[in-house]
Formats: C-alpha cells, sequence, structure tokens
C-alpha cells in the first residue's frame, strides 16, 4: 500500500539531523495545550467584523441578512469539513498550501501559500490602525505611536515561546466568548420582554420597515459577500494544531464544533439584533452590537463596545502575525521562501519568520500614515478576494486529495459529507461569489487587484516549477497515517 521514496527518507535524515543544533532548528514546538487549541478554535471566528461589520450588511439587507448569514456559514461549514478531512490525514502548519502544494502541483501551493500570508502581512496594519484609533481617544497622543506599539508588543509575545501566543489567544478569545454570550442573553431577554430596564421588543422588527426583504433579493447576495468575510479565520485551528501534542485529535474536535460556533456566535447574534434594532435606523452606523445595546437601555453602550472591540482587534493582532509567520516559515520549509523563514529557536520558535512578518507589516502601517489614503485604498484591496480563492483551494484540493487518500487506502478520522456532490456544490458556489464580485462596483477593484497579484504570483510558481523540475517532482510526495506516499 505504502511505498517509500528515497527522496522522502533523505528529507527525514536531514531533518533529524538539523534536530541536533542547540541553536537552530527547523522544526516547530508543539507547546500549544488542547484548552488553548479549543478556545483558538472558537475565538477564531469571532473577530471586529461581527462586531462592527455585521452593521453594513443588516443596512444592505434588513432582516433579510439572516439568509446571507446562514448560506455563508454553510460554504464555510463545508470548507471546514474539507480542510478538516485533509488535515486529520496530514497535520501540517503549511495546512492548505502544503496540500494544494501534494495534489496540485507547486504552483498551486506557492500562489496560495504567499497569497495567505500577504492577506495576513495587511490584516495586521488594518487591525493596529483601529486599536490605534481606540487607544489614542482614550488616552490622547498619536494613533500612530499606539498602532506600531501594539504591533511591537505582539510580535514580543510570538516570539518568546508558542505558549505565550497560545497562552494570550486564549484569554483574548475567552473574553470575546464571554461577551457575545452575555449580549446574546441580554438580547433575548428584551425580545422575550424580560429585562427590567428594557421595553419588550419581540419580533416585529423583522416584518416591519418594509417587510423581511426591504431591499429586495438582489440586497441579500450583496450582503453575502460581507457574510463570508467576516467568518475569515476559522482555518487557523488546522495551522495552529500543528503545534499541539496532539494535532489529529485537535483538528477533528475543532471541526466537530464548527456548526454551533457559527450557529451560536453569528446566526444568533445577528438575529438579536435585527429583532432589537430597526434595519434602517442612523444607529447601526456606529456598529450593530453598539446599537443594540443602546436599544436595550444599557448603560455606557459605546464604552463597552470600545473595550469589546479593542480586544477583538488585539486577538486578530496577534492571530495574524502567529498565522503569517507560520505560512512563511511552511513556504521556506518547502523552498518557496528565504531559507532563514525556516529556522527555529528556543523551543521551536521561528523568529525570522515572525519578525519578517511583523516588519512588512509594520512598513506598510507606517506608510497608512503618510502616503493618500486612496493609496493605501489600492493596496488593501489587493488582498479582497484572497479568503475565497483559499476556499475554492481546499475544495478543489480535497477533491483530488480524497482520490490519492482512497487509492492508498487511508481513511481520515474526518470525512466530507457526501463526497464529491457537496465539494462540487461548494466549488460552484464559491466561483459564482467570486463572478459576482466582479460586477458590483463596489468589490470590482477587489477582484482586479487581488487577480493581478494572483497571477503574478502564479507565474512565478510556475517558472520554479519547470526551472527545477526533480525539486517539483519530489513536492508531489504528501504525507497521510504518518506515512510518505509516492502519488501516482
Amino acid at each position: 500500500m505504502t511505498s517509500f521514496t528515497a527522496t522522502s527518507t533523505r528529507r527525514r535524515v536531514r531533518h533529524a539531523a538539523s534536530s541536533s543544533s542547540p541553536r537552530e532548528d527547523t522544526r516547530l514546538g508543539n507547546g500549544l495545550s488542547s484548552r488553548q487549541i479549543t478556545m483558538i478554535s472558537i475565538g477564531g471566528v469571532i473577530g471586529a467584523g461581527l462586531f462592527v461589520g455585521s452593521s453594513n450588511a443588516i443596512m444592505t439587507a434588513g432582516p433579510a441578512v439572516l439568509l446571507a448569514y446562514l448560506v455563508a456559514a454553510g460554504i464555510i461549514i463545508l470548507v471546514m469539513k474539507m480542510l478538516g478531512e485533509m488535515a486529520t490525514a496530514f497535520p501540517t502548519t503549511g495546512s492548505f498550501s502544503s496540500y494544494a502544494d501534494c495534489t496540485l502541483g507547486r504552483w498551486a501551493g506557492f500562489t496560495i501559500g504567499w497569497l495567505y500570508w500577504w492577506f495576513y502581512v495587511l490584516l495586521v496594519p488594518i487591525e493596529s490602525i483601529v486599536a490605534g484609533n481606540i487607544l489614542a481617544s482614550w488616552f490622547g497622543g498619536p494613533s500612530a505611536l499606539y498602532s506600531v506599539g501594539m504591533i511591537a508588543i505582539l510580535t514580543l509575545c510570538n516570539s518568546l515561546h508558542v505558549k505565550m501566543f497560545g497562552e494570550a489567544e486564549y484569554w483574548l478569545s475567552l473574553f470575546k466568548v464571554i461577551a457575545i454570550c452575555l449580549f446574546i442573553i441580554l438580547g433575548a431577554l428584551a425580545i422575550l420582554g424580560w429585562l427590567p430596564f428594557s421595553p419588550a421588543q419581540g419580533l416585529h422588527n423583522l416584518t416591519e420597515h418594509g417587510g423581511f426583504f426591504p431591499q429586495g433579493g438582489v440586497s441579500v447576495v450583496t450582503a453575502l459577500l460581507v457574510a463570508m468575510f467576516s467568518f475569515q479565520g476559522t482555518e487557523i485551528v488546522t495551522i495552529a494544531a500543528a503545534e499541539s501534542d496532539n494535532p489529529r485529535g485537535n483538528v477533528r474536535k475543532a471541526i466537530r464544533s464548527v456548526v454551533w460556533r457559527l450557529g451560536l456566535f453569528y446566526i444568533g447574534s445577528i438575529f438579536v439584533v435585527v429583532c432589537i434594532v430597526p434595519w434602517n435606523t442612523p444607529e447601526l452606523a456606529q456598529g450593530s452590537y453598539q446599537a443594540a445595546l443602546k436599544a436595550m437601555n444599557i448603560p455606557y453602550a459605546a464604552g463597552i463596545m470600545s473595550v469589546v472591540v479593542l480586544v477583538s482587534v488585539v486577538s486578530c493582532l496577534n492571530s495574524a502575525i502567529y498565522t503569517g509567520s507560520r505560512m512563511s516559515f511552511s513556504l521556506a520549509s518547502r523552498g518557496d521562501a528565504p531559507k532563514r523563514w525556516a529556522m527555529t529557536h528556543g523551543e521551536g520558535v521561528p523568529r525570522w519568520a515572525i519578525f519578517s512578518t511583523s516588519g512588512v507589516s509594520l512598513v506598510i502601517t507606517l506608510l497608512n500614515f503618510v502616503v493618500p489614503e486612496g493609496a493605501f485604498n489600492i493596496l488593501l484591496s489587493t488582498s479582497g478576494a484572497i479568503a475565497l480563492l483559499m476556499y475554492l483551494v481546499i475544495a478543489i484540493t480535497q477533491l483530488k486529495m480524497r482520490v490519492m487518500n482512497d487509492r492508498h487506502g487511508i481513511t481520515p478520522p474526518v470525512r466530507m459529507w457526501a463526497f464529491p456532490y457537496l465539494t462540487w456544490l461548494a466549488i460552484l458556489t464559491i466561483a459564482a461569489i467570486l463572478g459576482l464580485m466582479s460586477f458590483l462596483p463596489g468589490h470590482r477593484l477587489e477582484v482586479i487587484a487581488t487577480l493581478v497579484v494572483t497571477c503574478v504570483t502564479a507565474c512565478v510558481g510556475y517558472w520554479l516549477q519547470k526551472r527545477q523540475p526533480e525539486v517539483s517532482a519530489q513536492r508531489h510526495v504528501f504525507l497521510g497515517a504518518d506515512e510518505a506516499v509516492l502519488a501516482d
């Protein structure tokens, strides 16, 4: 069933030899506990996009925004199920980039890996700017100073030990989970009329103010785009699990809970908002949660949400630095990025990858304060459709890897439902969403800019694949069930 190649054997010998160095290694540690992995998987889907960004989707589609989030959640659940199947067969910090590499070709893994890294390099400035603005409003002083300071602190946290990242993310995620659970409880009490200081809200806002579809059915599709990008981050658990003592078990547990996590945190909280706040109220412009808290007569609503958003932003920053560094580490380990990025120090910490990722993000953050806003927005638009491309690559990769696994008798603990029908449904749906974005004025620039960056990156990856045919051929080796298997 299994054939070992001389190449994979040499790789393992070199890998073992490099681990003898007390200063530099090429292996990551496994310091993340199951407790931390579980909370990372839960907190990964709760970002500032939920607390603030969801208001744009509500104002776009009205109460029908619930349908948009249901469809988006359904797509993400399918994608995570597919990714879980591959991750439990082959846990690796490169996750979907490594899987694309070994199934679709070096160019595919190279392209999606670098695009994913670029996405998080750009996410760090976005989140740090938000954090800087909040802190500047509290304490005064230039927001740029707070933004740079936040990046520096979290870079240091990530560079010390993976446990530092895990512990910080555990408590940040726990705070977000408690905040959203309290919000849903308060909202449910207000809807039922059981909140003493708030008038009974009921369900009338679902049908009043123009009905359930006040903006028409097309608006639901537009809101779907907002909802899709809100779910970015669910895949981080498959990257982080590779640094735990039980990668397969932790991924399996996270995939099993993805349905209730998305249902509770997103569908549940959005339902509370649209029931309590009329979709066309100007208050939504301040943020959906803040508007709902004000409608429930919760004192200091603005201050409360500032704290919640700040914690969410810090959590996203922490995760972005971690995720970007691990993807760059994986790329370097495969020879597709500077070799130094594959070096680890201490107890398996890829400090070169961390400092390089944060360094590029820091430069982009500073550019925000010196270049015209239009130029900065064009730069940010290059990552606008990367999340959807990532989901598409995951689905296509799983389609082929399932065949490879079945051929070699490998049965991962997690299996995609109704294969290949639901996989094809996800592929077609994601492709349709990408096509729709190209026709919408508000998203056309994102598609064009992302397409240009993708084409350039793919051309470089293809050139490397052709320039080094012997190396590229070796990349068609994938790991499953702890064995090196040569794909046909």
